[in-house]
């Protein structure tokens, strides 16, 4: 099976109900640890890379890393999807790549920092529909800003700064229809990385989970009942992973992640891709630390990433199961580019 339109991914997860989680990747083990969840589970699954992972594979190495888990698992739909694409340039080269999907995050400038108008992200993620559609790619846009920084690209917005720049349900009917992407990604307080929150009890001291705008959820999905959302910085900071970090020799103190009752609460009021990156980060970073920790006459990459990949697949699994999605990738004929590339002409119509 060869990737598929994210879209259809999407449109598929409205009918049944559910969400898909998108998980970013950088390496081999990775993608390995998705698919074989994948496959447990029978998930249909967007893997996603961003700005960072392709430079840091050297993107022609991603592209056949990708190659090569759709050939081994033919029976499981999947996506390929650039994750904070900052510029037309590099929606292009994601697209060159046989990406099937991209984000223009129009949020923010070219520099993945500073803000953008309204009007800008208008004007440049409409140029990315444009530029996308005609050939069957899906388009993810993001309206208000995430705080914090992940892999060099966020606003990281202090509390008071991100709450002036979450999602306006207002403007977001507005947004669809001037855009016409297909999902629409939600700034309701979630930020990217580990440390999630500045929130703290004034008599403990002890870290609380970061304050998350549901009701904006709600009151898009009560306006648009079609609308594809998507939760950024939607790890869960497994308070188990970090401790096994610390426990061997990590120091991260203070974190906090997305509670998985609240991303349930999202998928019941139309989210449909979830995405998670610093959780299987997490379980990989322990699993080295330990298995070094525990055996440090050991030299070859091999006996550590080994158990790195096997901690990652158990929380996409785990994710996979929580988000709905495990049993359904059989239940559809997957669409090819050309098949999205009608839907699309179609529409325009």
């Amino acid at each position: 099976m060869p990737l598929v339109p994210m879209r259809q991914i999407l449109d598929e997860a409205a009918k049944g109900g559910y969400g898909v989680g998108a998980f970013n990747v950088n390496n081999m083990e990775q993608i390995q640890a998705i698919m074989e969840a994948a496959n447990e589970t029978n998930s249909p699954v967007i893997i996603q890379a961003s700005r960072g992972a392709l430079k840091y594979s050297r993107m022609i190495y991603l592209k056949k890393l990708m190659e090569a888990a759709v050939e081994e698992f033919p029976h499981i739909p999947v996506a390929m999807h650039l994750d904070h694409g900052n510029s037309l340039e590099t929606l292009k080269k994601a697209i060159d790549l046989g990406f099937t999907s991209v984000m223009m995050d129009g949020s923010l400038a070219e520099d993945g920092k500073t803000p953008n108008s309204y009007e800008q992200n208008v004007a440049i993620t409409l140029a990315a529909v444009e530029m996308a559609h005609p050939l069957g790619i899906t388009v993810e846009g993001e309206l208000g800003c995430l705080g914090g920084i992940e892999d060099g690209h966020g606003a990281n917005l202090k509390d008071d700064d991100l709450n002036a720049h979450l999602t306006d349900p207002d403007q977001a009917a507005d947004f669809v229809a001037k855009t016409g992407i297909d999902a629409l990604a939600v700034a309701i307080g979630t930020s990217h990385g580990a440390y999630k929150s500045g929130r703290k009890d004034p008599k403990t001291g002890e870290v609380l989970p970061p304050k998350l705008a549901m009701e904006r959820i709600h009151e898009i999905h009560r306006r648009m009942p079609n609308c594809h959302m998507v939760m950024h910085g939607s790890s869960s900071v497994p308070k188990e992973l970090v401790d096994i970090i610390n426990q061997y020799g990590g120091k991260m103190p203070g974190t906090y992640g997305i509670p998985l009752e609240q991303i349930q609460d999202g998928i019941r009021h139309g989210v449909r891709k979830i995405n998670v990156d610093t959780d299987s980060r997490l379980a990989m970073t322990g699993a080295v630390r330990k298995f070094l920790f525990e055996n440090p006459s050991k030299f070859d990459p091999r006996d550590w990433l080994g158990p790195a990949r096997e901690a990652a697949k158990k929380v996409y699994i785990e994710r996979m199961i929580a988000f709905g999605q495990a049993g359904h990738a059989g239940d559809y004929k997957p669409m090819t580019l050309d098949d999205m590339k009608k839907i699309y002409a179609s529409a325009k119509k």
